[in-house]
């Protein structure tokens, strides 16, 4: 019964994270750009990590990582907290990830047979 409530609950840090990224203004962080992956939540729920991914590549999800892991920190957890009603915030990690570039070069290995096929 606990995995159900901490994916749920992922699920709804996720969703909400994705909009507060959206309204950031940092520079660093462009939220254009940026996508939430996954979130991960400790079974207590004190802790969850948050995997972002940048269409620009790795360098710029370290960077947004990095702005979102030092002046945005509070300021999502406050924001997740009171729009979740937890009684206890996780506490919010940003780990760069390079998923969405992975997917994009499979992507391009997949289709790269048929425009062989079609010339």
């Amino acid at each position: 019964m606990m995995g159900y409530r901490s994916d749920r609950t992922a699920e709804d840090i996720k969703r909400e994270i994705t909009a507060l990224v959206r309204e950031l203004k940092d520079p660093r962080v462009n939220s254009l750009m940026l996508t939430v992956v996954r979130v991960e939540v400790a079974h207590d729920l004190s802790f969850a990590k948050v995997y972002i991914s940048s269409l620009g590549g790795i360098e710029e999800a370290k960077e947004a990582s990095k702005a979102l892991n030092g002046n945005a920190k509070g300021y999502i957890r406050k924001e997740v907290g009171a729009r979740l009603s937890l009684r206890k915030t996780p506490d919010i990690r940003f780990i760069p990830d390079d998923s969405i570039e992975k997917g994009i070069e499979m992507f391009s290995k997949l289709n790269s047979p048929r425009k062989k096929e079609e010339e």
